[in-house]
């Protein structure tokens, strides 16, 4: 018996290598896609290719954990669990999740990036275990949480609007004039993430450009102006930074 299934036909559905199964990796690739895009458009660490990787591969190792092994089924004292294959890819999908969770000062970053991972190895794990439409609907559901929750949640919970800007100015050096910038900064309610300082050659007034990474819910209008301000400041750059999250 063992030996019919061996010689069965490579483009077989009942050995799970036919259209269906096809079928199922397309539509892992799609959606995974479809997620990987979202967290691109959003600069995030992890974009389309890992992303679209994970749900395919996931799917890749649920069609094995069902069709796999069919050729040794019939053997007599031989049985296994198809769920063992399932439980170890969400075992092993943490340590990609985990490579991109970092803690920067105190803010923990990447956090949601890690989980859009896990739910992309769990649509491709669905679509390999022959369950397009829970696939489909919590894919739907990615879209909602990723860019719908945080239009509401400034709204329903206080104080969950903090953004992340990146403040580029150039200063004159040689009058402390750097620590004065930063508690105009905290003065205007932002925290302070990264401070970056360059010196520029060749200036005749001796100009520094210093990069300030900021996180705050204020008005970066207002601390634009305040930094203009300031004696000694010849220029100041403000744009919203790639949020992390």
């Amino acid at each position: 018996m063992a030996g019919a299934g061996l010689a069965a036909p490579l483009w077989d559905i009942h050995n799970g290598q036919g259209p269906r199964q096809l079928a199922e990796l397309g539509l892992a690739l799609l959606l995974s896609t479809l997620i990987g895009w979202e967290r691109a458009a959003q600069q995030k660490s992890a974009g389309l290719r890992t992303h679209t990787l994970v749900g395919i591969a996931s799917a890749l190792m649920m069609e094995v954990s069902q069709h796999g092994f069919s050729a040794v089924l019939g053997l007599e004292n031989v049985s296994f669990d198809p769920s063992r294959v399932a439980a170890q890819i969400v075992s092993g999908i943490g340590f990609i999740g985990g490579g991109l969770i970092f803690v920067r000062r105190d803010a923990v970053r990447g956090l949601t990036t890690a989980a859009t991972i896990w739910l992309t190895c769990a649509v491709g794990m669905a679509c390999g275990g022959g369950l397009p439409i829970l696939a489909l609907v919590v894919t739907a559901l990615h879209f909602l949480v990723a860019r719908g929750y945080p239009r509401f949640s400034s709204r329903l919970i206080p104080g969950t609007a903090a953004a992340t800007f990146e403040a580029r100015l150039t200063y004159r050096t040689g009058s402390a004039l750097l620590p004065r910038l930063m508690q105009t900064c905290t003065r205007r309610g932002f925290r302070i993430l990264q401070v970056k300082v360059e010196h520029l050659p060749g200036r005749a007034d001796d100009a520094a450009r210093v990069l300030l990474e900021l996180e705050g819910t204020a008005d970066p209008v207002r601390l634009t102006s305040d930094l203009f301000q300031e004696q000694g400041v010849l220029d100041v750059e403000m744009s919203t930074a790639a949020d992390d999250e």
